[in-house]
């Protein structure tokens, strides 16, 4: 299958300008000492680009950059959060959680980035179970960042949950009626996900033990 087609400005070479083909542009700096040149997607893109100065543009892409990479850098927090974790902990990660009053009974999940504690996505109230929760939760983060073409781990309190995932399969014993019905189209719409992605994000553990509730906790105990 043919590549996309490209188009490539060469400020330093042989004949300066835009080149529609890499034959083209390789006649032009291939040996060329000093040589600047670049691909672009559209003709307007390399046709603007070569209207700029090379020293300039190429500053701009750099500031371009920086301040994307300033953008997707996790805000440390600070506080109680901070103290419990240890110091090398990665905060680019996605916790998740679930309550549920009664079990079963009125149930909801959430995920939470911890790079600046802010509720990525929120699920619920629906009747159900806290296992069931984390389940669709943990599906829920992976289809999420695999939506948003983002990659982090994401953490669980639930082993139950983690191995359900693990295993594709929700392995609850949550009677199938009119009561629990919307529940369980969802559990298949969350298996048929599962069994029809791959995903190579890291599934964790989170240790309550000694860093305290996952901050996707809705606080309810």
């Amino acid at each position: 299958m043919a590549g996309k087609k490209k188009y490539y400005t060469v400020w330093n070479g042989v004949s300066p300008g835009v080149y529609t083909s890499w034959t083209e542009c390789q006649l032009q700096v291939k040996g060329y000492k000093g040589a600047r040149y670049k691909s672009f997607d559209t003709m307007e893109e390399a046709m603007c680009a070569f209207a700029t100065p090379a020293d300039l543009f190429f500053k701009h892409e750099a500031e371009k950059r920086e301040k994307q990479k300033e953008k997707e850098r996790p805000i440390v927090p600070k506080g109680a959060l901070a103290d419990r974790l240890p110091k090398d902990f990665d905060w680019n990660c996605l916790a998740v959680d679930a309550a549920c009053s009664g079990n079963p009974g009125k149930m909801e999940y959430r995920g939470v980035y911890l790079g600046n504690e802010q509720e990525m996505f929120h699920f619920g109230p629906i009747y159900g179970t806290n296992n069931i929760g984390e389940f669709l939760a943990i599906v829920h983060g992976l289809a999420h960042l695999q939506l948003n073409n983002m990659h982090m781990p994401i953490y669980s309190d639930s082993r139950n949950a983690l191995l359900w995932v693990k295993k594709k399969k929700c392995n609850t014993k949550l009677p199938r009626n009119e009561k629990t019905e919307a529940l369980y189209n969802l559990i298949e719409r969350a298996e048929r996900w599962l069994n029809t992605h791959t995903y190579d994000t890291p599934l964790l553990k989170w240790d309550t033990e000694k860093w305290g509730e996952i901050p996707a906790d809705f606080g309810r105990k």
